[in-house]
């Protein structure tokens, strides 16, 4: 089996659907246990799957059959099958905070890198957050608001002002190496993570509510245009700049099961056709999934949802 991490850097807001929507709010999707936003695993892979079907299309390497027997064909004999690639949920790693000191900043928390760090396996990323969660909780020295990677007397942000002795540094050097080939795709990525700020997850959906993109839509009068007595929305959106991660994996091929109302001959070419599509199908969703731009979420016709996606991390079970 293999198991990888894939980055989505935002480059247009995320509108993700929310599973209800309250008076005239259409909210996005959030996890039930902590309220941060989040895109489903469920949206992840029917998108994916559109974008490698079309690519069979168009006459890549790549057959529909194939395309279908790697996600799962939707229905066989009337029940659907089982595919070779699995999807987790995609989850933020930075979201981007306005400042009226330092313009922009990327601000994550313990609970957001423990969950990255998980599947990284890296030992210093772990030290890292642990020293993170002491700072914030207070257990070595007075406890700080949010530690830094960079230098500031008094750090403003969209609700809160942090003097000098609520601020409290630590060292990203392990972070930024994990993250070289996200900083790769963009400049303000890297101009990003040299302004990181991390706060206790509290503070951190707090921050989370007020930084999201809304914007409030109202019907207009085709004669008129003005506007339809009181029909309007408001729409969430994660915001520009965001970055989320989610993990996926690809399992063991599945053997080749001979048919024995044909002959070897048959049974060999037919073995030969799976084995070619099962190879061409795992190269076509690792090179979709990087280094390419694909529109997630719904508002599509607004240009909502495209985003930048860096597949960065392997492992092979």
């Amino acid at each position: 089996m293999n198991e990888y991490l894939t980055y989505l850097y935002l480059l247009t807001p995320l509108h993700t659907g929310g599973s209800a929507d309250e008076g005239n709010l259409m909210g996005i999707a959030r996890e039930v246990h902590t309220e941060f936003p989040y895109l489903p695993s469920s949206s992840l892979r029917g998108r994916i799957r559109a974008a490698m079907e079309k690519t069979a299309t168009e006459g890549s390497p790549l057959s529909t059959d194939a395309a279908e027997n790697f996600f799962g064909r939707k229905l066989k004999n009337g029940l659907p099958t089982e595919g070779e690639v699995w999807f987790a949920d995609a989850t933020l790693l930075f979201f981007p905070v306005a400042s009226l000191s330092h313009h922009l900043v990327w601000m994550t928390c313990p609970l957001w890198l423990e969950r990255w760090s998980r599947w990284l396996g890296d030992k210093a990323i772990s030290q890292t957050i642990l020293k993170c969660r002491k700072s914030l909780a207070g257990k070595e020295r007075p406890a700080v608001s949010a530690v830094l990677n960079f230098d500031a007397d008094t750090l403003y942000l969209q609700t809160a002002v942090l003097s000098k002795s609520e601020i409290g540094h630590f060292d990203t050097s392990s972070i930024k190496t994990a993250l070289a080939s996200v900083i790769d795709t963009s400049p303000i990525a890297e101009h990003l993570l040299e302004k990181i700020i991390v706060l206790s997850d509290e503070n951190c959906i707090s921050l989370v509510e007020t930084g999201l993109q809304r914007e409030v839509r109202v019907a207009l009068k085709a004669d008129t245009k003005t506007v339809d007595g009181g029909s309007f929305r408001s729409e969430e959106a994660i915001p520009p700049e965001a970055v989320l991660f989610f993990p996926w994996g690809t399992k063991a091929v599945k053997p080749f099961q001979p048919n024995s109302d044909v002959d070897t001959q048959a049974n060999q070419a037919a073995k030969q056709t799976k084995d070619k599509n099962d190879q061409a199908a795992r190269k076509a969703i690792t090179e979709l999934l990087h280094g390419q731009r694909l529109q997630f979420g719904g508002l599509e016709g607004l240009g909502r949802g495209w985003t930048s996606l860096i597949t960065a991390n392997q492992s092979e079970a």
